[in-house]
This record gives C-alpha cells, structure tokens and sequence, in this order.
C-alpha cells in the first residue's frame, strides 16, 4: 500500500499539471460514471493529501476523493508523468507532441485496463485503476473524513500532540500506534519499522511507556523521513555512512532501508539478525540489537 509520501507527489503532480485548467473526467470502466459526470467540465483547482487520502478539489465546491489502498494506482501521460501511456517517443528518443481535439483537449489513447476514473485536459490524461475509495464529496464530507484522521508529518497543520495524547496514554505496543491512521496519518509499514529503528525503540514497548523527549525525536524524523520520500520519489531510512558506498546518488534500492524485508541478514549497525514477525495482521521487522526495551 502506498505510503504518505506517495500521496503528498501524487498531490503535487495533480496541481502542477491539471490545477487550473478544465478538466473532462470519465469512467471508461462504468463504475465511477455518476461521479465523474458531476466533476466533468469542472475546473481542477487544485490537490491536497492527508495521510493516504488524495482529494482533488474543482470549482463547484467538490471533492474527488480517492484512497488507493493496496492495489490502486494512478498512471499519467503527461510531462513528468510517472508513465507515457501510449505517448509515442520520435527517434531521437524526445516525446511527439500529443494529438488534441477541436476543444483543445488531449486526444488519449484507448483505456487499458479496469480505468475507473480518467482525467484529460490540455496538457495529458490520468487514469485510476483499482482504489479502494472513490467518490465526489462535498467541502463538510471533506472535513468529516480528515477530522478523523491523526495529524500527517507532511502538513502544515499537523499537530503532533494529538498524536502524543494517544500515545502516551495507550497499553498498545508503539508499533501497531503507528500504524493506525486516527494516530498518525500517511505512515504505512515501512515507515513505521525504519523509524522505530532509527530512534533504537523496541517495536513492542507500550505507547505509554515512551518518554515525552523520545517521541519529540520519533515525530521530527518521521517529518524528515516522510519529506524525503516526497523529494526522492522513493523510501530512503538509511544513513550514509551506514550504506556501502556514501557517495553514491541516487542511492541504489538494496542499501535504503535498515530492517524492512531484511528477515535473518545482519544489521547494517550492529550486525544482529534482523528479526521479523506479524503485528496486527502486517509484517514488522527490528533489529533485537539496536532496539532495546
């Protein structure tokens, strides 16, 4: 399942490349045919992110609302997209400009695929396939969802001590806390064993049983971590000096993380095993090592 960091690029490629501009949105799967027929035509104003939720906000006051869950994805063909979809490349290996109809829209290329939702404007097509959640909701629908949710590292409004009254007073163990999104929102299964890592915190310690100055450091990196993951495009916990080689970038994907999918290889810093188990229905990893209760 994607991750925050995710979300919030996701939220930014929507902006910069369909804000502001009108937008014509389709279902070519049929599922998503009454929402898209209420946002057709609409201007795109704007995306925001908060955790793993994506909303996309048009000037009749609505909202697309989409969470991608475990098998939804976005694909684009658009300048910096993640995917030329049909997009022909000319010789010299420089994108063909792209066909646009009378209106001045893109002209895309046939859906591949389940696509529940498309949207084309004059720059390039988006198409969604497979999210768990996506639906039109009003401004108050909006507010109700995020109200919700625990404070996301990656905003500007994010008020960590909503997440620390939780924590601090809560028999669970820290890292199924992190997990749940009314706690904090946008950290998924990489983040939370990587950090945990990070700030040397037994993934079975009892929120309560954190000190007030652990979490203070807990929350700073996930901020950093997950700010990273939105400039990289890709999750990177490790430490250079932790890595083979230092001065490599980008950093090559098997030296980013510290524990995640590294069951039995030695720590990258104290060379324990690393150790794996299930919590509450998802894979979590630690180094007996380095994180002490």
């Amino acid at each position: 399942m994607p991750e925050g960091h995710t979300l919030h690029r996701l939220a930014g490629h929507f902006t910069k490349h369909y804000g502001g501009s009108r937008v014509r949105v389709s279902s070519p799967q049929g599922r998503f045919a009454d929402g898209a027929r209420r946002i057709d035509g609409r201007t795109l104003l704007g995306a925001e992110a908060h955790g793993k939720q994506l909303f996309c906000g048009f000037d009749s006051g609505e909202w697309l609302r989409v969470h991608l869950g475990i098998y939804g994805a976005w694909t684009f063909g658009d300048a910096d997209g993640e995917r030329y979809l049909g997009a022909p490349r000319a010789e010299n290996g420089e994108r063909r400009e792209l066909e646009r109809d009378g209106d001045g829209f893109v002209v895309a290329p046939p859906p591949v695929g389940a696509v529940r939702v498309r949207v084309v404007n004059s720059s390039g097509w988006a198409d969604l396939r497979g999210p768990t959640a996506c639906e039109v909701i009003g401004e108050e629908e909006k507010q109700a969802i995020q109200a919700k949710l625990g404070p996301d590292p990656l905003r500007a409004d994010a008020d960590p001590e909503r997440a620390w009254r939780v924590i601090s007073r809560s028999r669970t163990t820290i890292a199924a806390l992190l997990m749940r999104q009314d706690v904090i929102a946008g950290v998924g299964n990489i983040y939370r064993a990587e950090s945990l890592f990070r700030a040397g915190i037994d993934p079975y310690r009892a929120g309560r049983d954190l000190t007030r100055g652990e979490w203070d450091s807990l929350w700073a990196d996930l901020c950093g971590l997950l700010a990273d993951g939105v400039r990289d495009g890709y999750i990177i916990t490790t430490r250079p000096e932790h890595r083979p080689d230092p001065e490599v970038r980008p950093v090559p994907r098997p030296d980013t993380l510290y524990v995640c999918y590294r069951t039995g290889d030695p720590c990258r810093v104290c060379s324990s095993p690393i150790s794996g188990a299930e919590l509450a229905g998802r894979n979590l990893y630690w180094c007996p090592g380095c994180q002490t209760r």
